[in-house]
């Protein structure tokens, strides 16, 4: 099947949608979208007739029959009081943060908050698991955790309450933080974060104003990263290796038989880890193993993959695999496996077949495969 190109502007006009959806949890999905995508319409007719105007030429010494200026002013300005109130609560949503209109980001001083070896180890434990950090590189991780800076909290304090402006995002370290959303006039509160987790993200992302307030029960410790250092190091960089994963894996046979949106999906859930040569990735079952000497069985390079026995047949790993220099590897957990690579499965299983135990790599230099 061939590529399918997104039409400009989809992703970030669902990305609006979604965000809405999050803050004001309607009861009726369809009926929300009707009203969300009115409003952005007519926003649109707004703007067009505001150019429009601006457009017009002059009227010098010539006289037209038909409405006055005065009345087709009056009626420009009904016609827009009813656009602006349908447009009011979308002006903000409908400019998503693009990465890429920035290009003067990597110029921008880089921010720096002094840590003691102490703070750092507790930083890095607390960040070692935050989903938006998979996808740095190691220079970049690093440069996040300078960047970061802590925030000691008390009871009933509101970290953030939704409807304001997004300023920093924030990673617990310790303390559990209740999560209230306003729902027909009053906070109800819709789950908690109890000494892990993240959150913040999406007022930075897509700025808008914040979803939910998040109130700590008791005495806790956050690390921030504020705006401008967030869009530079998380945003930018995801969005770019979103291009470069979306790319690769059009050219991946196996996921041919994949629709456009489940392969983006898989782009989401993909993780990136580099190997040095030599070192193992993945180490064959001993069970039945007769003795310790390993034989090449296979070598394998760009666009193959790995591991998949394991997960198709829920068996032990059958074989042992090694970098042969300088690798790097997308990889998929186990959940995302299962969830998203169905369609592929049988596919997998016919591989499977052919090649028995041999199997091969995902995304990078070549490796070996060792029984």
């Amino acid at each position: 099947m061939g590529a399918v190109e997104i039409p400009a502007g989809l992703r970030e006009l669902l990305q609006g949608y979604t965000v809405e959806v999050l803050r004001r949890r309607p009861t009726n999905l369809v009926e929300f979208a009707v009203q969300h995508f009115t409003k952005i319409l007519e926003g649109q007719k707004k703007d067009q007739k505001a150019k429009k105007r601006s457009a017009k030429p002059a009227r010098k010494g010539v006289t037209f029959e038909g409405k006055s200026n005065k009345e087709e002013e009056e009626e420009e300005e009904e016609e827009d009081t009813v656009s602006d109130k349908y447009n009011r609560r979308v002006s903000v949503c409908a400019e998503a943060y693009n990465p890429d209109e920035d290009e003067d980001d990597d110029t921008e001083p880089r921010v720096v908050h002094p840590k003691t070896d102490v703070q750092r180890r507790r930083l890095q434990d607390a960040c070692k698991d935050i989903l938006l950090f998979k996808t740095l590189e190691p220079e970049q991780f690093s440069e996040v955790l300078d960047g970061m800076f802590e925030v000691l909290v008390k009871p009933q304090e509101h970290i953030i309450d939704q409807g304001d402006d997004g300023d920093n995002f924030y990673v617990i370290e310790k303390g559990v933080y209740d999560i209230f959303v306003e729902k027909d006039g009053a906070n109800v509160c819709v789950g908690k974060y109890d000494n892990k987790g993240s959150f913040g993200e999406l007022a930075l992302m897509y700025n808008t104003p914040r979803a939910a307030t998040i109130v700590a029960t008791q005495e806790g410790a956050l690390w921030g990263l504020d705006r401008a250092t967030f869009h530079r190091l998380i945003v930018k960089n995801n969005a770019k290796k979103r291009r470069i994963y979306e790319a690769f894996i059009e050219c991946v046979p196996l996921l041919k038989s994949l629709e456009l949106s489940e392969r983006m999906r898989i782009v989401d859930v993909l993780g990136a880890r580099a190997f040095k040569d030599g070192e193992r990735l993945i180490t064959q079952t001993k069970a039945g193993q007769q003795d310790n000497t390993e034989v090449e069985v296979a070598r394998c390079s760009r666009g193959q993959y790995f591991g998949e026995l394991a997960l198709v047949t829920n068996k032990p790993r059958a074989a042992s695999v090694y970098a042969v220099g300088e690798t790097k590897c997308l990889v998929i957990d186990i959940q995302a496996f299962e969830r998203l690579l169905g369609p592929c499965m049988d596919i997998m299983k016919r591989n499977i077949s052919q090649y028995e135990d041999q199997l091969v790599a995902l995304f990078g230099s070549s490796v070996d495969l060792k029984h």
